[in-house]
């Protein structure tokens, strides 16, 4: 429509939204945002700033989260305080300036019991020190004492008795060409080796291992029992063979699984 006295939409629009009762408002003017000023930029930074000095000072300077004490776990055979005194935490200082690294690397290099350690810092003011200790499979006699040994062969601790219930490895090589070819090393390794694989029925209840030669291993139990393991080699079956024997043949004294796939049971 045009002509006097015409009226386009838009104003035909303008005006409706006016009759309304609501103000006319300039599109570009809606999506329009005002920035902050410089002055309240300002006073955000320095509060940012006053927040970041404050926290600093609470976590380094001020008394509320300084490491005043050393809690242990998971320890069985060492103390607590053989613990402490190995691990040296420097108590006093800021908790989060404590080195938890370095305190793990002091125990490992202190204590060849640990097999490993777990340090954590736990607020506001404690170092949180969680071991796990090594478990002996086997022992060797050192003159009058024992050293233990576990079953990746580590030797850990030297006792004045051997831990019960676990076996003693018996070194008594005939003198032969595999004894010269293996080495009294490497029986050994295969001694603690048969230990490791020793099926969980019989915890506690083997006294010794005796080696002779590489394929010639015996496992000496309570009762005068004893097991024919042959070599070291293919232990995981032939523990699973023995467990089967000793319940099939409760009474028996001598069990041969050299051969897991023909194994023996006899006597009563």
């Amino acid at each position: 429509m045009s002509g006097p006295g015409a009226t386009s939409l838009p104003e035909a629009d303008d005006r409706a939204g006016r009759a309304d009762g609501e103000p006319h408002v300039d599109p570009e003017r809606r999506l329009r945002v005002t920035p902050p000023g410089r002055r309240t930029l300002l006073v955000g930074l320095v509060v940012l700033t006053v927040l970041a000095a404050a926290g600093t000072w609470a976590v380094y300077g001020s008394s509320w989260f300084r490491a005043t004490r050393v809690t242990v776990g998971g320890n069985r055979v060492l103390t607590a305080g053989q613990i402490q005194r190995a691990a040296a935490v420097p108590l006093g200082g800021p908790l989060l300036s404590v080195d938890t690294d370095a305190v793990r690397g002091r125990l490992l290099a202190a204590l060849p019991r640990l097999g490993d350690v777990d340090v954590a810092r736990s607020w506001p003011h404690t170092i949180r020190v969680t071991v796990t200790e090594r478990t002996p499979s086997a022992v060797l006699r050192s003159g009058a004492k024992f050293t233990e040994v576990d079953r990746e062969g580590v030797r850990f601790a030297t006792v004045d008795r051997a831990p019960r219930g676990v076996p003693l490895v018996r070194l008594t090589p005939v003198p032969s060409a595999s004894l010269r070819h293996f080495g009294t090393r490497r029986l050994l390794r295969a001694a603690i080796t048969v230990a490791a694989d020793l099926p969980d029925a019989l915890h506690g209840q083997a006294t010794a291992i005796r080696v002779r030669s590489y394929d010639g291993i015996t496992v000496e139990l309570s009762r005068g029992r004893h097991v024919v393991w042959g070599s070291a080699e293919d232990g995981a079956r032939k523990a699973s063979v023995l467990t089967a024997l000793l319940k099939a043949r409760p009474g028996a004294t001598h069990f041969d699984v050299s051969a897991p796939a023909a194994p023996a049971a006899s006597g009563s």
